[in-house]
């Protein structure tokens, strides 16, 4: 199929109603991270503009496939997902005594043993991975790191917060996806 051909179809798509969104949000999210070479770079701000409204009427699930979608572009992501709802959830969540593992598991795109590995991580590594491949901040990171791990001695917290520095945003992605295709 063409690009032009994918965009015809996109529209299509759109016009379909809600019960579409995600399967909308999905294909529109795939032809951004891949733009066909064929199809007219004006369009990706129609694109994008239609991603981002499909975007906010689809459900948490969806949106966490399209946040593991769009890891590739960052800007594109922080444009067309902002995070500041998920964080404050996560957070939240730890905060409250409650579970985080399904959250959690459901924004990475893995299992929830896996996710409760990470989360479990003494070393705090396999959490900054994590983070840094959703695009969390430090601030959620830290958050997360001693909610989920309060015991320890001093030392061993501060070990863990260190974990974040010390892996780039690029290294975490190639990570997160050798666990994806592991899980």
């Amino acid at each position: 199929m063409t690009g032009t051909q994918r965009l015809i179809n996109l529209l299509e798509l759109a016009n379909q109603g809600p019960a579409m969104r995600a399967a909308l949000a999905e294909e529109v999210a795939g032809l951004l991270t891949d733009w066909p070479q064929d199809c007219p770079t004006d369009m990706r701000a129609t694109c994008e503009a239609l991603l981002s409204r499909a975007a906010r009427e689809v459900d948490d699930d969806t949106r966490a496939r399209l946040r593991v979608r769009l890891y590739s572009d960052p800007e594109l992501s922080a444009r067309i997902l902002p995070r500041e709802a998920q964080d404050r959830a996560l957070v939240d969540a730890a905060r409250n005594g409650d579970s985080v593992v399904p959250r959690f598991a459901r924004a990475l795109g893995i299992p929830e043993n896996l996710a409760c590995e990470i989360l479990e991580d003494e070393s705090g590594h396999a959490l900054a991975v994590a983070c840094k491949a959703m695009g969390l901040n430090r601030a959620v990171f830290s958050s997360l790191a001693l909610l989920s791990q309060p015991r320890g001695d001093i030392a061993a917290c501060y070990g863990r917060l260190d974990a974040f520095d010390a892996i780039s945003s690029v290294e975490a992605a190639r990570e997160l996806r050798r666990w994806s295709h592991a899980a």
